[in-house]
């Protein structure tokens, strides 16, 4: 027989492993216009593997108050969501509490969030080892891991407002 165990488990940043950011941007199905994604995820790479960091990333979530699998929660209807998007330089900055994350975006990526002022963010406890940052990722790797139920169901999902410095 196994049991589960209901025990709250602290969230350690280290635990998440390399935590990575990606870009891109495509249309979206319900009004064909392009649109701004990013996707944090672990490379899974901590003492415990891809189990460990997952277990971190539900933990992060949970204390976030940010649910898996959905609904999409919308930022700009919520201002007391704990994720915030500033976009500067040619950099994305995902905010949440303990942890910030950012990634290069490119050209088509900044018209898309120009033009809807918010991204679709999607933080998934699922490891994706070969998403490394820094290296060029695959259209079709990259629709086979994002596009997945598996990844979709473990995931939370939010639309970030878009934030700018004051200059």
């Amino acid at each position: 027989m196994t049991s589960t165990s209901n025990e709250q488990r602290t969230f350690r940043v280290t635990d998440l492993g390399t935590l990575a950011v990606l870009a891109w941007s495509g249309e979206h199905p319900e009004d064909e216009k392009d649109m701004a994604f990013l996707l944090a995820y672990s490379l899974g790479d901590t003492e415990g593997g891809p189990e460990a960091t997952a277990e971190a990333m539900r933990t992060l979530l949970r204390d976030a108050a940010l649910p898996i699998g959905g609904p999409v929660l919308d930022g700009a209807r919520n201002p007391s969501l704990p994720v915030g998007l500033l976009v500067e330089a040619e950099q994305a900055v995902v905010n949440m509490p303990l942890v910030k994350a950012q990634c290069v975006v490119p050209p088509e990526w900044l018209a898309a969030v120009h033009l809807r002022g918010h991204a679709y963010f999607m933080i998934t406890t699922r490891a994706w080892p070969e998403g490394k940052p820094g290296s060029p990722v695959d259209e079709d790797a990259l629709r086979d891991f994002a596009g997945s139920e598996e990844t979709m169901l473990n995931a939370a999902h939010c639309l970030l407002p878009v934030r700018r410095l004051r200059g």
